[in-house]
């Protein structure tokens, strides 16, 4: 099985950010590290319900074995169709393939170890292979840290989810705002079934990286490509460096949005669009106008804006990078 890569080269897609990015409050070009501040008070948080998705038995189906061994092959893949999810990727017992924020595609790669693993078994690779509704130049596979081979579907590594049992069964959905079911092009599976589909079948998730919709209470605001309301932390700072002080139990409420190349964007503003790293472990993070973002657990669809006003701390972002209903200070 070959592996899939994406035409873009990652250094290209660095310098091209770089090119077009400058430092808060400077005109040179931003240092490429900056701090993480002080972890936020657990009241700014904000509170979610348990992500356990949506799903069950098709009638006339029996309940599928456990999918706890890493050994269960994958066997011959196909693509059904989840309530409330859309169109996702199925192994061939009919249990939903997942995916983690956290990997990577381009390279791929896996960062589910130990008892993440169990919770979400890898997906061995070796004897998938493409069923009806799947493109079989989007599978390959990646070499995991233990050796085994794991498959890819658009370059992202996939799972299973030890608490699906059901063919059908989409439980691991939205799951730490992190997990999120496979769609047949290897994006995150999100929205109904009649909203997933476009004309001649593609997935609405080809949206651009961040965009902005108009919402009836709140006016224009940013989204990511998944359609999902993104915010901003009154306690960061912006300038005249980007700090983020959401970080540990924070984040996993509030996901930092990953870096988003300006040219996969519409409608925001360019001035102060920037990535910084942050030093606690968990990569880089993109900002709007020097301000770092997120989007919120607690959003389970595309059009929620449950974060909104939480803790009387969290808020939507306009394009230009400013609040939504609230003042900067």
């Amino acid at each position: 099985m070959k592996t899939s890569w994406r035409s873009a080269s990652l250094v290209a897609s660095a310098a091209a950010v770089l090119a077009l990015t400058t430092a808060c409050g400077q005109d040179s070009p931003p240092a490429a590290s900056q701090n993480v501040g002080a972890t936020a008070a657990p009241g700014d948080y904000g509170s979610i319900g348990t992500g356990n998705g949506v799903g069950g038995t098709a009638a006339g189906q029996q309940a599928s074995p456990s999918p706890s061994s890493p050994s269960n092959p994958a066997g011959k893949l196909s693509v059904a169709t989840a309530e409330e999810v859309g169109k996702v990727v199925t192994d061939s017992l009919g249990l939903t393939l997942y995916r983690f924020d956290q990997d990577s595609e381009q390279p791929p790669k896996s960062n589910c170890d130990g008892d993440c693993a169990k919770t979400w078994p890898p997906v061995p690779a070796d004897d998938a292979e493409a069923g009806e509704g799947i493109d079989k130049s989007l599978l390959g596979s990646v070499t995991r840290a233990d050796g085994t081979k794991q498959l890819t579907v658009g370059g992202w590594p996939a799972y299973r989810y030890a608490k699906d049992v059901n063919a059908g069964d989409v439980k691991g959905q939205g799951v730490g705002g992190k997990w999120y079911a496979l769609a047949p092009d290897g994006k995150k599976a999100q929205g109904g079934g009649a909203a997933g589909e476009g004309a001649g079948g593609e997935e609405a998730g080809a949206q651009p990286g961040l965009s902005t919709r108009n919402d009836p209470k709140l006016g224009e605001i940013v989204v990511d490509k998944n359609g999902m309301t993104v915010y901003r932390f009154k306690k960061d700072e912006a300038w005249p460096k980007p700090v983020s002080n959401c970080t540990g139990e924070c984040l996993e409420k509030w996901p930092l949005v990953e870096p988003v190349d300006y040219a996969d964007t519409k409608g925001i503003q360019e001035k102060g669009y920037m990535i910084f790293d942050r030093t606690d472990g968990k990569g880089k993070q993109q900002t709007i106008n020097c301000s770092p973002i997120y989007t919120f657990a607690g959003d389970k669809a595309p059009g929620d804006t449950n974060g909104q006003g939480v803790g009387g701390t969290w808020y939507a972002v306009r394009p230009d990078g400013k609040l939504v209903g609230a003042s900067e200070k």
